[in-house]
């Protein structure tokens, strides 16, 4: 399977599969506010084999400045959903993240299905998610020391 970054042809098919995956819910717009927003991180904005997948990742902070990596939404095509996509485009954004330096990935999503990546309950490690009621599902994947702290999205997820 191939993972690649994505580009200005890729922007329409992600919109699609984004709206498929979440059945037009609001994280298709939320991508465009992203890629218009100061903490858009091009390297981090993946798709997979024909745009099957798609997977962003957007600068974030742990407490007033610590940088790390927020990711969501990650979008499978509900033809392709458990046939590795999600996993490999996981596994290449988190690749991506450790080869830049970031030494924090964050996410909320379904522990039995991010533990496999080595995600951890983010209050393992004293990071509390934005809204507290997040926190049994809220994540974080280390890569080196970070302070304790408020986890801060990028802002086009206050929107939300």
């Amino acid at each position: 399977m191939l993972i690649r970054r994505e580009t200005p042809a890729d922007i329409d098919a992600i919109r699609a599969v984004t709206n498929l995956a979440f059945k037009n819910g609001p994280e298709a717009p939320l991508i465009d506010w992203l890629r218009a927003d100061e903490g858009w991180i091009p390297e981090f904005s993946l798709v997979a084999d024909g745009v099957i997948g798609h997977v962003v990742g957007t600068r974030g902070y742990i407490g007033d400045d610590f940088p790390a990596i927020g990711i969501g939404p990650v979008s499978v095509h509900p033809d392709h959903q458990r046939s590795g996509v999600g996993k490999a485009l996981m596994h290449a954004l988190l690749g991506a993240a450790e080869a830049r330096g970031e030494r924090a990935v964050i996410l909320l999503g379904s522990p039995a299905y991010y533990s496999r990546f080595g995600f951890r309950l983010a209050s393992e490690f004293g990071i509390t998610p934005p809204d507290p009621e997040w926190a049994p599902h809220f994540q974080a994947r280390l890569f080196g020391e970070v302070p304790a702290g408020p986890f801060r999205y990028a802002e086009p997820f206050n929107r939300l």
